[in-house]
């Protein structure tokens, strides 16, 4: 175990992809999955020059991050902070990766840099005084009076050549997301009254007169939304639209509304897709990414038709805004620059024109895979096509049998599509290590996911772990019927709603014979009153839980918790605010005392996304061992 999470530690890692305009230089955060620094490196996309990295007047282990290139491709512009208090700055860098200028004094959160189509002003999101990052990190120690104090984060606009910084968006909205509008003299954004982690899932959509400073919403969608972009004539916006459970992770319709608000247009209305980001590209065409099934793709969208052309199609998913994105175009977007993965290769950087990528990195040459064969894995369940990925063990044996866990993904609005298990905080590290050790791993994209279009990732709303738990069942007999899995040796994973969904697995059947819980939800009902980030469950269960009690209560696992016999780790972090701690130590402390052999670990310090590397680590050897010890 040891070994490999030394070799996967190594594993470099790439981060905030961005082309340049033009689509001669591609810049890339860098980093490793055992360490917490990441610099930025910029190279040539056409013939043979180095990679550079550009080098900062400054000490210390720093973090680079939100990398976004001038119009005229010459300049990139990025934040960058030293140590884990220092505070972050916004630097620009010439295109051969010199004359590294820090252009800011700023005091506060800081994020998502983009330049004015004239390249005299950029503009960032910015929480004055105060920190941010969203619900992912860790949660801020409260006491005294709660809630007296909102800090919303607003957009501000740099003067490039005089320094002179002023807040532009009005005081009582926390921007989301944002884009400029051509002539430079309006925003759309994507916003809401603060607290900001908890209101993204009542966000409307506003355009923002930058002179004035004033806002007027424009659109109030019935779901969530995300990715507002100009059309390049200035007429109209595009933007995503649909059912999503957290920040950063979009999925949806592509939906065109015009500027003053009028005309409002579903463009992918029944595509069996989840559009997660997009480009456009000229007044007739958008550059979509889309999950499609457990893969992903890059397709044109002609306005005049709706008819969509799928440029490439891939088994792993590409994005570009959001979190972790990983891809890029250039303005004509012909060119393309990505960070490919899949099971079978390293991450690397590519480039070219878009589905004919070149390999222009070779970091992780010296990697291979220590474990076995990934295939996509499709079955039927109640009217619904599922699919998932199945993760062979390294080295198969006729005539033998092996276990196999069910790895559940998180979200539930989200998709387990092929990656070197490397990255996220070394989540995914579990399939690797299962895999060497002798396990088949399910990873099953079920109701609720993305990848097969809105009324699918809307089929489990007042439903959670019940359609979607047959639907993974349905697949465990699927992958027992076509490969040599041992029915009697069966565990269960996930983090988040999958942790939630090894909660509830537990306490509806006892098929499963270990299981661990991560970041688990065991009282929807508690939950409601806990957690930070409230609004996102109305969309999923029609109500709040002062309102509709008995929704929340039929699927909560605490409810049939003397149903259960699976011997189950439960492992959360300390200040997890999306999933706090309490409701793991409930589960747990509901199995002790049934007797029900369990162990309840909670990493200090920690939030719903680990960071410390030596937490991960244990994590990781954790829940193998745990499974090693009930299944083989």
């Amino acid at each position: 175990m040891q070994r490999l999470t030394e070799q996967l530690g190594k594993t470099v890692l790439y981060g905030d992809v961005a082309l340049s305009p033009d689509g001669t230089h591609v810049a890339w955060v860098q980093s490793t999955a055992a360490t917490t620094s990441k610099q930025t490196y910029i190279r040539e996309t056409f013939g043979n020059a180095p990679t550079k990295l550009v080098k900062l007047p400054v000490t210390g282990e720093r973090t680079d991050f939100d990398l976004a290139w001038s119009p005229d491709s010459k300049t990139l512009a990025f934040f960058s902070s030293v140590g884990e208090r220092d505070q972050r700055q916004l630097w620009t860098v010439k295109g051969d990766a010199s004359d590294a200028k820090k252009i800011t004094k700023l005091n506060g959160y800081a994020a998502r840099p983009r330049w004015s189509h004239d390249g005299k002003q950029i503009a960032f999101l910015y929480i004055e005084g105060a920190g941010g990052g969203g619900p992912l990190m860790a949660a801020p120690n409260t006491t005294g009076v709660i809630d007296t104090a909102i800090h919303n984060q607003r957009t501000a606009v740099l003067d490039v050549a005089s320094g002179q910084l002023r807040q532009v968006s009005p005081e009582n909205l926390h921007i989301y997301d944002y884009d400029w509008s051509p002539d430079d003299k309006k925003f759309v954004a994507t916003a809401a009254p603060g607290p900001g982690d908890n209101n993204w899932w009542i966000a409307k959509i506003y355009r923002i007169d930058i002179a004035k400073g004033n806002a007027t919403s424009i659109y109030k969608p019935s779901l969530q939304v995300a990715v507002p972009r100009w059309s390049p004539d200035g007429k109209a916006i595009a933007f995503i639209e649909g059912l999503m459970s957290d920040e950063g992770f979009h999925g949806g319709d592509l939906f065109t509304i015009s500027a003053s608000g009028a005309d409002v247009q579903n463009r992918t209305n029944g595509r069996k897709s989840s559009v997660t980001s997009l480009f456009w590209l000229t007044s007739d065409r958008i550059l979509l990414t889309e999950i499609v099934g457990g893969g992903g793709a890059i397709s044109e969208l002609t306005l005049a038709d709706k008819s969509v052309r799928t440029i490439w199609r891939g088994a792993e998913a590409l994005h570009a805004f959001g979190n972790f994105p990983d891809f890029a175009v250039s303005k004509d977007g012909k060119f393309g620059a990505a960070e490919h993965s899949t099971f079978e290769t390293p991450p690397g950087i590519w480039v070219g024109p878009i589905g004919e990528w070149r390999q222009l990195t070779n970091n992780n040459s010296a990697l291979s895979a220590t474990w076995g064969k990934a295939e996509s894995l499709e079955w039927a369940n109640e009217g619904f096509n599922i699919q998932g990925w199945l993760l062979s063990p390294a080295k198969i044996e006729s005539g033998k049998k092996y276990p196999m866990v069910v790895l559940i993904h998180g979200g539930p609005s989200s998709a387990a599509t092929p990656d070197w298990p490397a990255g996220f905080g070394m989540s995914r590290a579990i399939i690797a290590a299962l895999s060497s050790r002798g396990y088949y791993v399910l990873m099953p994209n079920p109701r609720g996911s993305y990848g097969q279009g809105e009324e699918f990732t809307r089929a489990n709303v007042k439903d959670f772990g019940r359609g979607d738990l047959r639907d993974v069942l349905a697949g465990v007999d699927a992958a027992i019927k076509k490969y040599p899995i041992d029915p009697a040796r069966l565990g269960v994973t996930g983090w988040s709603y999958g942790g939630y969904m090894t909660m509830w697995t537990v306490t509806q059947t006892n098929r499963f014979h270990a299981a661990v819980a991560g970041a688990g939800i065991a009282n929807w009902q508690s939950y409601y009153g806990q957690n930070l980030i409230g609004q996102w469950m109305i969309p999923f269960f029609g109500a709040s839980v002062y309102d509709d009690p008995a929704v929340y209560e039929k699927s909560s696992p605490i409810h049939f918790i003397k149903n259960v016999k699976t011997p189950t780790l439960v492992i959360v972090g300390e200040r997890d605010a999306e999933c706090p701690a309490s409701q793991s130590y409930e589960f747990w402390h509901a199995l002790k005392t049934l007797d029900v052999p369990t162990k309840l670990i909670v990493y200090p310090g920690e939030g719903h996304m680990f960071i410390e590397p030596k937490h991960q680590a244990d994590r990781l050897e954790q829940t193998v061992a745990w499974f090693d010890k009930y299944l083989k």
